[in-house]
């Protein structure tokens, strides 16, 4: 769980690596923990993709930033988002994020090492 992002070769974990059934949410939690102790660098947090997918999960970015600061696990983070977001919330975000950001995703493997470029 790399949070410190200044060094410019350490990245969030991958927007399309589910957890718990979510898509981002593994990436939005490295970025929002790195926001909350600056350590960000020149992410965004939260980006448009950030807030898209809080759309769909029917939160805010507000809501989530305050549950970063008190849930510092996968674990824990998982268990806060899904007493608030039905089934319905969490597919809505996946279909979102993997068919029409697909190209977005695709760009930020690229340009994190996580495929070829």
């Amino acid at each position: 769980m790399a949070t410190d992002f200044r060094d410019g070769k350490t990245f969030p974990r991958r927007g399309r690596d589910e957890y718990g059934g979510f898509l981002w949410l593994l990436r939005v939690f490295d970025k929002g923990r790195a926001a909350v102790n600056g350590t960000i660098h020149d992410y965004i947090y939260p980006c448009p993709m950030d807030k898209g997918v809080f759309e769909r999960w029917g939160i805010t970015a507000d809501q989530f930033t305050e549950a970063v600061k008190t849930h510092a696990t996968d674990q824990a983070i998982l268990e806060w988002l899904k007493a608030r977001v039905g089934d319905a919330g969490r597919d809505a975000a996946n279909r979102w994020v993997a068919d029409e950001k697909k190209a977005s995703l695709d760009k930020q493997d690229a340009e994190e090492g996580a495929v070829a470029a």
